[in-house]
C-alpha cells in the first residue's frame, strides 16, 4: 500500500525538496503552498499524514492544524508541524495539547526525513 502524504508549506524551495525527499521512500506526495489550499486537498484526497509548516502568510500552522482537527474528514489524520522556530512552545505537553504526531524543524535533513516521518507514525519503510 502506498502512503500519501499532503505537504503544506508556502516555500517553494522546501516544498520541493520535501516531497522529493518523501517520495523517495515510495510515498505519494501532494503539496499545497497555503493552509486554505491544504484544507482543500487534505479533505478532498484523505491523506495519510499531513506536514505543516508552522510560519504561513494568512493561515498559519496554528489555525491550518485547528480546521484540519475540525473538520470530520480530516480530524484523525495524523499532523506533523515544520518549524524553524525552536521556541519552547513545542514542548511535550504543548504538543499533546495541539494533537500532532511530531515537530519537525527546519531546517532538516533530507536524507533522513523519510526516516523521521515513518518512526513518529509507526509505518514500516
Amino acid at each position: 500500500m502506498t502512503r500519501r502524504i499532503l505537504l503544506i508549506d508556502d516555500d517553494p524551495i522546501i516544498r520541493a525538496v520535501a516531497a522529493a525527499s518523501l517520495g523517495s521512500a515510495g510515498w505519494s506526495v501532494e503539496s499545497a503552498a497555503s493552509g486554505l489550499e491544504g484544507i482543500t486537498k487534505a479533505q478532498a484526497t484523505a491523506p495519510d499524514a499531513i506536514l505543516v509548516d508552522m510560519m504561513m502568510p494568512e493561515l498559519d500552522g496554528f489555525a491550518t492544524l485547528q480546521r484540519l482537527r475540525a473538520s470530520p474528514l480530516t480530524h484523525r489524520v495524523p499532523v506533523i508541524l515544520l518549524t524553524a522556530s525552536g521556541g519552547s512552545e513545542y514542548d511535550a505537553e504543548a504538543l499533546t495539547n495541539l494533537d500532532v504526531a511530531a515537530v519537525v524543524r527546519k531546517p532538516f535533513d533530507i536524507m533522513r526525513l523519510p526516516g523521521e516521518v515513518a518512526s513518529v507514525l509507526g509505518w514500516d519503510r
